[in-house]
Parts: C-alpha cells; sequence; structure tokens
C-alpha cells in the first residue's frame, strides 16, 4: 500500500463525517448562494486541495458559467462563459464521467481563458459531474492538489459531493423560480386593484352628469321623451352598482375599507337589506320570504357593510331566480353563533363549482353564452366583508336547476 493510499484510508472517517454533515446542511438550506459557497469550500477542504469551482449551464445549455468558485470574485467569474464543445468542463458535462487531469497545461482542452482572467494558474484538476435525476446540470471542479495527485479515491469523494450539490442547487433553483412566479402574479394583482379602484373613480364624474341631466330630463318632459330619458337614467343607475362593486372589490383587497361593528339584532339587519331589494324581487315577480326562529339574534358586525354583504346574496338570488318563484331569507341561533341564510329556487350550483363561485370575476357561465349579467365579483365582496368580521360564508346546492342556499355564520353577541 503506497503512502498516498494510506493517508486516504486515514483520512475515510473525517472525510465521511464531513460529507454527512454537508448533506445536513444542504437538505435545511435553499438559499442558493450560501449553497454554492458552501459545496466549493467544503470540496476544497475534503480534498485538500487550493480552490474549487461550480460551473452550471444556462438556460438554453449553449455554455457553462462560473456560478461559484473558491477564492475568486464572483462578479468578475460571472462574466465568464466556458463553451460545452471545446472545454475540460465541457467534456465532462457531455460525457457524464470524472476528468482527472494532473498535467492540466499539455491538455489542448483546458480553457486557459478563465485562468488569465483571475490570474489563477491550474496545474491539476479534477472534475466530476452534476447529476439531477436524468440530466447533467453542470461541472464540479477540484483544482491544483497541495500534497501528492488527484485519484480515484478523490474522485468517488467529489462525485458523492457533486450528487448532493446537484440536488440541493436544483431545489433552490425550483424556490427560486416559484418565489419569482408569485412576485410575478403579486404584481399583476396589484395592477388589477389599481385599474379597478382607478376606473371606478374616474368613470364616476361623466357618470353623474350623465344621471343629472336625464334626471332632469326625466322630470322636465314627458311622453316618449321622458321614457327614454327614464332608461338612460336607469342604465347609469346600473353602471353605478357596477362602479361600486369595483371600488369595494378594491378597498377589501388594499385593506383600507374601515368597519365600525355596533350590536345588532341579525333579523333586523336581513329585513333592513331586504328593504332595500324588495323592488327588485318585485320586478320579476318574486316572493321574498322570511325564516326567523324565536328570539332575538344579536350580532357585532358593521350594520352598513354587512347588509352591502347581504344584499349582493339576494341580488345573486334574485338574478339567478326565475320569475316568479321564492327567496328566503332566514336566521336562527347555532350553539353561540347566529345562522343566517338566503335561500333561492334558481339555477343551481354543480358541487365542482361550490367553492370557485366566490373567486373574483369567477362565473358559471361561459362569457360568449351569458344570460345574466354582473362582474361575478358580488360573492368575492359578500364573503370578503363577512370574513374581515370574523365570519364565515358558504353555499349549498344539490346541483344545476335545484337551487342554492347561501349561509353565513357569525358569533353571536
Amino acid at each position: 500500500m503506497t503512502t498516498g493510499q494510506l493517508r486516504d484510508l486515514e483520512n475515510q472517517p473525517h472525510q465521511l463525517k464531513r460529507l454527512v454533515e454537508l448533506s445536513v446542511v444542504l437538505n435545511s438550506t435553499l438559499d442558493l448562494d450560501a449553497l454554492l459557497q458552501l459545496i466549493t469550500a467544503t470540496a476544497t477542504e475534503l480534498l485538500d486541495c487550493e480552490a474549487a469551482s461550480i460551473l452550471l449551464c444556462d438556460e438554453n445549455d449553449v455554455c457553462l458559467f462560473f456560478a461559484a468558485a473558491t477564492g475568486s470574485d464572483p462578479e468578475k467569474l460571472a462574466e465568464i462563459s466556458v463553451p460545452i464543445e471545446s472545454s475540460l468542463a465541457g467534456t465532462i458535462l457531455r460525457s457524464n464521467q470524472p476528468i482527472i487531469l494532473n498535467n492540466v497545461e499539455q491538455d489542448p482542452r483546458h480553457y486557459s481563458l478563465v485562468s488569465d482572467q483571475i490570474k489563477f494558474k491550474v496545474k491539476a484538476l479534477l472534475g466530476v459531474p452534476m447529476p439531477i435525476k436524468d440530466r447533467t446540470v453542470g461541472v464540479l471542479e477540484a483544482l491544483n492538489k497541495r500534497d501528492g495527485a488527484f485519484n480515484e479515491h478523490d474522485a468517488s469523494l467529489l462525485s458523492v459531493t457533486a450528487a448532493h450539490a446537484a440536488i440541493a442547487i436544483n431545489n433552490a433553483r425550483l424556490l427560486r423560480a416559484t418565489q419569482k412566479a408569485l412576485e410575478q402574479v403579486s404584481e399583476a394583482n396589484q395592477i388589477k386593484s389599481n385599474f379597478l379602484a382607478l376606473a371606478s373613480h374616474e368613470l364616476r364624474t361623466p357618470l353623474n352628469i350623465i344621471m343629472g341631466y336625464s334626471t332632469i330630463l326625466n322630470e322636465d318632459t314627458s311622453g316618449e321623451l321622458s321614457s327614454h330619458a327614464m332608461e338612460v337614467l336607469n342604465a347609469a343607475r346600473q353602471m353605478r352598482s357596477i362602479l361600486d362593486e369595483m371600488n369595494n372589490l378594491s378597498m377589501l383587497k388594499s385593506d383600507e375599507m374601515i368597519f365600525k361593528p355596533q350590536k345588532v339584532p341579525m333579523e333586523d339587519l336581513l329585513v333592513y337589506t331586504c328593504d332595500e331589494m324588495k323592488y327588485m324581487a318585485y320586478a320579476r315577480d318574486q316572493e321574498l320570504v322570511y325564516a326567523f326562529s324565536e328570539g332575538s339574534h344579536p350580532v357585532n358586525v358593521d350594520l352598513d357593510k354587512t347588509a352591502l354583504a347581504f344584499g349582493n346574496l339576494l341580488d345573486n338570488a334574485i338574478r339567478f331566480s326565475p320569475q316568479g318563484s321564492r327567496i328566503t331569507v332566514g336566521v336562527t341561533r347555532d350553539a353561540n353563533q347566529v345562522l343566517a341564510w338566503v335561500q333561492d329556487q334558481g339555477i343551481g350550483i354543480p358541487a365542482d363549482k361550490l367553492h370557485k363561485i366566490f373567486e373574483e370575476f369567477y362565473q358559471i357561465e361561459p362569457p360568449n353564452t351569458r344570460h345574466y349579467g354582473g362582474l361575478g365579483i358580488g360573492l368575492t365582496i359578500a364573503k370578503g366583508l363577512i370574513e374581515a368580521q370574523e365570519g364565515r360564508i358558504w353555499a349549498e346546492s344539490d346541483g344545476a336547476g335545484k337551487g342554492s342556499t347561501f349561509k353565513v355564520l357569525f358569533p353571536m353577541a
């Protein structure tokens, strides 16, 4: 047994310990930059060499770039690309096999441009592929063994390190990609919220002018002209209702809505809301029916905003129910909570859509074959207003054509 082999044998317990420690840290760290520095530092220590570096494939697999290296300026390294076709690192990547070169300068594949730019002379090199599943994502290199020459034992040790490193780097990259995607989604949501707020604000001025002049025309004229003015006024009121919904949604999403809770009987709140909606129901020959259990059912809520939430539930029931149908509004006690509901005999909700109907702009109907109006945000607003006051809302339905029931639960005051 040679001196080098004896030295490798003596070092094995320490090396195995360091590999275990590296594996633990790699599996618990998702900071890509910290991982890269840890891997190169550990490789340098394990193989007792002057430096180590990690080269990863670029997005198009056209070349390799330095992701990290011990003792080098990361910004300078990042500017250097290494060709896959005519370099040692590229050969390791393409062949998926380790390379041991204890006299690098005699190998024509040595990419000396890197050494020249970072002022580091490479005399000996051990490079191994970094595999992840069925793909090689990069190369881990150890440079200039301090004592003796790189051997097969070193190659095995570095290969184990590279395998652990590849998995950790892939996980960290996936996390970065996920975070970036979430940031983009968040930015898109912010743009959408800003647009809703801006549109609802800017459209109010011309809409108020239209409503003002149509009101004057309706009052000062008669006959057909007055009828036309009333149609304009009704359309403007409908548009203002849509703008109010847009504004409420943007305020909810920005947490700008202020709630002023007060103790109020739930049945009084529901009667108040039904009074606001009864003309809309009567226009469709629909009957509003109360189903209140005995006694008072007080809750601590903002009266106007909770009425708005139930108003949206009633509006939903009226629009999606046939003419001449019945809409039931009820309240009862449920242990130490108050349960209220709005039940209709309308088009119903498929079981797989019961949760989706509360999502922004979601509508069961396809947009190009719609029979019912609305932006699809009334239920979203209702859910936001109720949950902001420690309430809970959900929908129940036996399926298409079998009506729906929207239930709301509040703590009893």
